[in-house]
């Protein structure tokens, strides 16, 4: 049994270093391709789900001043170019203000449209309102990558006895 034990030990202290030294890449990856979709779907014309709630939200944040056509647009380069800058890390702190700004925007539906995101507010969201939920992950993701913007890192703990991670 302990021989068993240490062989689970090692194998989950190999696994966990794996994980630090390749997740971080991944999960800007993941979140950068995440953002390029979606944006990207926003170009063309009734394809994203979230056009309409996106564009009366849009609507009601800039009192009107942005035409539908406009509006859209802007939201779909800009979501398009956080995915852009989270694919390549260039410019990364930039990316991540981008990417804050643009979840306060998107998360307001809940708050300006209640009666579309919530069958029963606060506890039971539509499924608009569990696309807009979701985005908590995101920025969360969003926090953990600006960790890395001066060097920080994910570092695996120690293997019992070692001096290596």
């Amino acid at each position: 049994m302990k021989k068993l034990r240490a062989r689970f030990d090692q194998a989950d202290v190999r696994i966990t270093a794996l994980m630090a030294r390749h997740g971080m890449l991944l999960l800007r990856m993941s979140v950068g391709i995440v953002f390029l979709w979606f944006g990207g779907l926003k170009f063309f014309p009734g394809l994203s789900p979230a056009q309409d709630l996106a564009v009366r939200t849009i609507d009601v944040l800039t009192f009107g001043l942005l035409s539908h056509g406009t509006a859209i647009v802007l939201l779909a380069a800009w979501e398009a170019l956080i995915g852009a800058g989270l694919l390549s890390g260039a410019y990364l702190r930039a990316t991540l203000l981008l990417l804050f700004l643009q979840m306060l925007g998107a998360m307001t539906p809940l708050f300006l449209f209640p009666g579309e995101t919530f069958t029963r507010f606060p506890y039971a969201p539509t499924l608009e309102g569990q696309y807009i939920i979701k985005n908590l992950v995101l920025i969360s993701a969003g926090i953990v990558l600006g960790a890395t913007v001066r060097g920080g890192r994910i570092v695996p703990e120690k293997a019992p006895g070692s001096r290596r991670p």
